[in-house]
C-alpha cells in the first residue's frame, strides 16, 4: 500500500499540502494526522486517494505508540512524508506561559523528530521527507525566542538527515517561508509586541513552489526574492546587527 502521511493536516500548511500531494502522487491512501477528526474527515471530499484520518495529539508522547501501533499493522510504504504540525507563541518570553512554550518545543521538534524516525523504516527509494521549518529558522529572533530555536533545529536536523539518507536515496527537504496568514497567526500571536510585518504569503504559494523544488530534490524550499535577499544577508551580518534591525522594526 502506497501512502502519504502528513501531520498538522486539519488546516493551514498541512490541510493544503494534502491536495498538493494528492495532486502529485499516484497514491492508495493519504494518513492525515491531527487533533480535530471532524476537520480531518472533510479532506476526504476533495482528494483523488483515499483519505485515512488519524486523530492523535502530537505534542503527547503517548499518540507515537499509536502511530507505531498502526505502521506495525498496516505495513504501508510511505512514498511521502510531511511533518506540517506546529505552533508558535510571538510576545516576551517571561510574560508568556511556560507550559505554552514547552508545547512549542514538544510539537515543533520532539514530534517531528518522532515521526522521521518511525516513519523510514517504511520508507522505500525515491521517496521524500518535507519538514515545515521557517524564515525564522536563520537567525535568533527576539520576542519569537522559542518558535525561531524550534525552527532553527528543524533546519539543522533536516539538512544533516538529508545526507545521512541519501544512501537510501531518500530525499529530505526543508520548507523555509516568511510570514504566511493562516489559522497559526490565531493562536501564536499574544499580544502587540511584534508589530511589523513586511509581507504575507498565502499557503498555496509557499505549497507550489515547495512542490517545484521536491521535484528538483532541492535541501531547502525559499519562496520570494525578498525572503532569500533576507536569508543571503542574515548568514553574512553580524547577529547582534541582525536582532538589533529586528527590535527597531517592532518599536524596540
Amino acid at each position: 500500500m502506497k501512502i502519504a502521511v502528513i501531520t498538522g493536516a486539519s488546516s493551514g500548511m498541512g490541510k493544503e499540502f494534502v491536495f498538493a500531494i494528492d495532486k502529485e502522487f499516484e497514491l492508495d491512501e493519504i494518513w492525515v494526522i491531527a487533533r480535530r477528526e471532524d476537520k480531518l474527515k472533510e479532506l476526504g471530499e476533495k482528494c483523488r486517494a483515499k483519505v485515512r484520518p488519524v486523530a492523535l495529539d502530537l505534542s503527547d508522547r503517548e499518540s507515537f505508540a499509536a502511530y507505531k501501533g498502526l505502521l506495525e499493522k498496516e505495513n504501508p510504504e510511505i512514498h511521502v512524508l510531511v511533518n506540517a504540525a506546529g505552533c508558535g507563541l510571538f510576545g516576551t518570553f517571561t510574560e508568556m506561559d511556560m507550559d505554552r512554550q514547552l508545547d512549542i518545543i514538544d510539537l515543533n521538534d520532539r514530534a517531528l523528530t518522532a515521526m522521521c524516525h518511525m516513519s523510514i523504516p517504511y520508507m522505500p527509494e525515491g521517496s521524500h521527507i518535507i519538514n515545515l521549518a521557517s524564515n525564522s529558522s536563520w537567525q535568533p529572533v527576539p520576542y519569537i525566542n522559542v518558535y525561531g530555536a524550534s525552527k532553527a533545529y528543524v533546519m539543522s536536523f533536516s539538512r544533516a538527515l538529508g545526507v545521512e539518507l541519501k544512501a537510501q536515496k531518500i530525499h529530505v527537504m526543508a520548507v523555509a517561508p516568511g510570514w504566511i496568514k493562516t489559522e497559526f497567526f490565531d493562536h501564536a500571536v499574544h499580544d502587540d509586541t511584534i508589530k511589523y510585518y513586511d509581507r504575507y504569503y498565502t499557503a498555496e504559494q509557499v505549497i507550489e513552489r515547495a512542490m517545484k523544488d521536491l521535484k528538483k530534490n532541492k535541501a531547502v524550499s525559499i519562496l520570494g526574492f525578498p525572503v532569500r535577499m533576507q536569508v543571503r544577508a542574515v548568514k553574512l551580518l553580524p547577529v547582534s546587527l541582525v536582532m538589533k534591525t529586528w527590535c527597531r522594526q517592532q518599536g524596540k
